[in-house]
Order: C-alpha cells, then sequence, then structure tokens
C-alpha cells in the first residue's frame, strides 16, 4: 500500500513549516530591537533647561533656541544627550515653580535652572525670587535630579541695594544646596547690539552661539559628575 503524501499535501505542510519559522524569527528580531531602544535609552542622559524667553528662543526659529543648540554642541563632542526645552517667555521663578512638576514628567537626570531675569526686570522682592528658586532646587534634589544654576544680573539702574541682594542669589543658592553655578547666562552677550535681537534683550542666533560657546564647558562637567554619581 502507498504511504507517500498525496500530491500538494507535502508542500502545504512545508509553507506552514517555514511560516511558523518566519513568524519566530520576527519575533525574535523585534524583542532584539526592542533590546536596543531599551538600552539605547537608558545610556542617553536627558537634559531639562527650565527657564524664560532666554531658553524658549524669543523671535529664533525652534533650532536656533538655546537648547537645540546645545544639544547639537553636545552630540558635536560625542555625548549622547537629548536636551528638553522647557522655557516659557514671560516666566518669572514663581512661574517656574508651579510648572516644575510638568518638567519632571519628562524624568530629566539634569536640570539647567535659568530663571530670574523676569522677576528682576519687574523689580521684584530678591528675597521672594530666593525663595521660589530655593524650592525648585530642593525638589529637584529630592528627585536625585543633577542641577546647574544658571546665574542673572539685575540691571544696574534698578539701584544699588537692589542690585546687590539680586545678584547675591544665585552664590548663596549653589552654596545652600552645592550644586554647580554658572555666574551669568548672558555672559559676552547682555547689551552687545552684534548679539542682540533690536531690543537689546534677547540674543540673536551669533549671540545663542557665544552663549553655548561658553557654558558648554560647565554643562560637560555636570554631565560627568551626574554620570560619576550614579555609576
Amino acid at each position: 500500500m502507498d504511504k507517500r503524501v498525496p500530491r500538494g499535501r507535502g508542500k502545504a505542510s512545508e509553507y506552514r513549516f517555514f511560516w511558523r519559522c518566519f513568524k519566530h524569527l520576527a519575533t525574535v528580531i523585534a524583542l532584539t530591537l526592542t533590546l536596543a531602544s531599551a538600552q539605547t535609552a537608558a545610556a542617553q542622559t536627558v537634559i531639562a533647561i527650565l527657564g524664560d524667553s532666554l531658553v524658549a528662543g524669543f523671535g529664533l526659529a525652534a533650532d536656533d533656541a538655546f537648547p537645540a543648540r546645545l544639544e547639537a554642541a553636545l552630540r558635536e563632542t560625542g555625548e549622547d544627550v537629548r536636551v528638553i526645552n522647557a522655557g516659557v517667555s514671560g516666566d518669572t521663578s514663581a512661574g517656574g515653580l508651579a510648572r516644575l512638576d510638568w518638567v519632571l514628567g519628562d524624568n530629566p537626570d539634569i536640570v539647567l535652572v535659568e530663571l530670574g531675569s523676569n522677576d528682576s526686570l519687574r523689580g521684584l522682592d530678591p528675597a521672594a525670587t530666593f525663595d521660589n528658586l530655593d524650592a525648585i532646587v530642593t525638589r529637584l534634589k529630592a528627585r536625585d535630579v543633577t542641577v546647574l544654576l544658571a546665574g542673572m544680573m539685575a540691571p544696574r539702574n534698578l539701584g544699588r541695594e537692589y542690585v546687590a541682594a539680586f545678584d547675591a542669589i544665585y552664590p548663596r543658592l549653589a552654596g545652600k544646596h552645592a550644586v554647580a553655578l554658572y555666574p551669568f547666562f548672558l555672559d559676552g552677550v547682555a547689551l552687545d547690539p552684534a548679539l542682540n535681537q533690536a531690543d537689546l534683550i534677547h540674543p540673536n542666533e551669533e549671540g545663542v552661539g557665544v552663549i553655548v560657546e561658553k557654558i558648554l564647558p560647565s554643562v560637560r562637567a555636570v554631565l560627568q559628575d551626574h554620570r560619576r554619581i550614579a555609576n
């Protein structure tokens, strides 16, 4: 009695076998890619920049705003980072404190805090600005977020007492919380017509480039400290 598989049935069986093998291989590949993606995400350092219009990029294209330019500069040095633009034009230190939970929702490893310029432009009490920034840094440290504090300087026409009280905010905070301080965010750019927009407040593209160049060593130092502590 001939027990051979009827013509056509063997090929159908082969097709089913190869289809099962293909699905198994596809599953393995998908799992491998997912694992690789997760490992890449875990290795990438996330930096959020909590600030005002100087961070948001007032008057500039998105790619010319400070966070985008900083990310590009860091990547050019070989750093695997993602920089989040958490700047809101017109924001004060109180506004930054009010939306801090939103910023923390992105689980940043590092937060660069650039706030206070609008406080001084409005002549707000330096003591209140100190308290708001103090609360921000306190909450960031409680979440084990590494902090880089960017200092600001008050307009010199506000009087000697106000200027002295405001300018002292940032060194006091850095000393109290033992966090890194970049003394003046607009160093080399403030009031220079060639590096600012017509209002002489907001940097133009060239001005942002100067800020990035000057602050880059401080950001890289904070990145190294963060990795040392994390490991």
